[in-house]
């Protein structure tokens, strides 16, 4: 095959592979990886009583969003032994980390999988076990990254604590891989994605700054590649915990990559660095996923003050930033793009923005309240927004601000939710919920 019919069945394979996601959730943020879903009908408000079909508590304790396929719903959860407080003790005396922390024993690393109609467990798979894990800090889960759901296997990624592929007919495990560590610091977040036969995933800790690919079918090394932009002195600014997205530039698949102080084009057939953009000021444990639209990508910077770039593909092997906003960007939220305007939230105090994509003009802000670590949702012509306290707030997109509704559950949303046919599927740290118009 020449390379030209190469790349040809290349970008063939990524539409096809996006064509295949539509009917189902499986991934984060969905089909698109862009928080989009074709579900419709689906409530403005909703309590413990109210519009709820089932809810099926989750053992253990896990941030990853659940995803969906053949009437399955999968997610991840940690379970951890804490029976030893003085080793811990001892152990948190070595720890250099101004954070607090949780220190444990034992984990393990589960995936749990619900029937969709009912919401009945149909299985709950220990899939890693590690004796004194790395400390995680407390606002974080040892089962952050969401798994990816793909031709009856499914893919979960624990970070440094290693990667696992399930048979999804069975339950049981394939193969597991742990040769890829790093120091989160904080704990794992970054989500694996899929292109062709690889299962790719960010490596940006405080000692070490890559990203690698895994075959799908045994789970060995594809490729593994240094981030190559030069860094903070400090290993602590080094650190990132975004999730990438495949898109395609100029009929050529790209891995956009965002790490700490760079955002990194990638080709994901082999890893090679295509192209880097530095940031202009600090960005790190950035968490949010690219939004990618036209010839434009847009990018959140996180810490110490996020920014949100858009950045300019014209010229795919030399882009440019085109415009920088900085009033109240996310840190850990992704934002969404719904036709020409851009939406995301603050952290802290739930301050939504509305702005141009086109030029990155403020076109409104609002304060909405709570605190917020899941990404929003658009879905059935509105946007769902879900804070840490349990409100998910809806509003209406558009060039001025209309809500629409409230709803209150039990337990704090840290995981996105998904959206299928016309149901919602939110999870809290205690719950897994159906959500619809019955």
């Amino acid at each position: 095959m020449t390379p030209r019919l190469q790349l040809f069945a290349s970008v063939l394979l990524l539409l096809i592979s996006q064509l295949t996601f539509a009917a189902d959730w499986p991934q984060w943020r969905g089909p698109d990886g862009q928080g989009h879903s074709q579900a419709t009908n689906l409530p403005q408000s909703w309590s413990e009583t109210e519009h709820i079909t089932w809810k099926t508590d989750i053992p253990g304790r896990g941030w990853s969003s659940p995803v969906i396929g053949n009437g399955q719903i999968w997610l991840t959860t940690a379970e951890i032994d804490e029976s030893n407080p003085e080793e811990r003790k001892l152990r948190l005396k070595t720890i250099a980390n101004s954070q607090p922390v949780t220190i444990a024993d034992h984990v393990d690393l589960r995936a749990v999988c619900l029937d969709q109609e009912t919401g009945r467990m149909l299985h709950n798979v220990i899939l890693i076990g590690e004796d004194q894990p790395d400390a995680i800090h407390t606002q974080n889960s040892y089962a952050t990254p969401t798994p990816l759901l793909h031709d009856g296997r499914l893919f979960c990624h624990f970070g440094t604590h290693g990667t696992a592929c399930i048979d999804t007919s069975t339950g049981h495990t394939i193969w597991t891989n742990r040769e890829l560590r790093l120091n989160h610091e904080n704990g794992p977040g970054s989500t694996p994605v899929l292109f062709d036969d690889l299962i790719m995933f960010h490596c940006d800790g405080s000692d070490v700054q890559y990203i690698a690919a895994l075959r799908q079918s045994n789970g060995e090394l594809a490729w593994k590649t240094k981030r190559s932009g030069d860094l903070n002195s400090n290993p602590q600014l080094q650190k990132s915990y975004a999730t990438p997205l495949v898109v395609s530039i100029d009929e050529q698949p790209v891995l956009i990559s965002p790490a700490a102080d760079w955002v990194y084009g990638y080709d994901p057939a082999t890893g090679s660095e295509l192209w880097k953009v530095k940031y202009g000021e600090l960005g790190f444990s950035n968490s949010a996923r690219p939004l990618f639209h036209g010839q434009k990508s847009y990018i959140c910077t996180g810490f110490m003050k996020s920014k949100l770039l858009a950045i300019d593909h014209s010229n795919p092997m030399s882009p440019q930033i085109a415009w920088t906003f900085n009033k109240q960007v996310s840190e850990v939220p992704s934002p969404l793009l719904i036709d020409d305007l851009l939406y995301f939230i603050s952290d802290d105090g739930g301050i939504v923005t509305c702005v141009d994509s086109a030029d990155g003009n403020q076109v409104w802000q609002h304060r909405i309240g709570g605190s917020h670590w899941a990404s929003p949702l658009y879905a059935d012509g509105k946007i769902f927004f879900f804070s840490k306290e349990g409100e998910t707030v809806v509003i209406r997109p558009g060039r001025t601000f209309e809500e629409l509704g409230r709803a209150q559950l039990d337990g704090r949303i840290m995981a996105s939710p998904a959206a299928v046919d016309e149901a919602l599927f939110l999870r809290t740290d205690r719950s897994l919920y159906r959500i619809e118009n019955r």
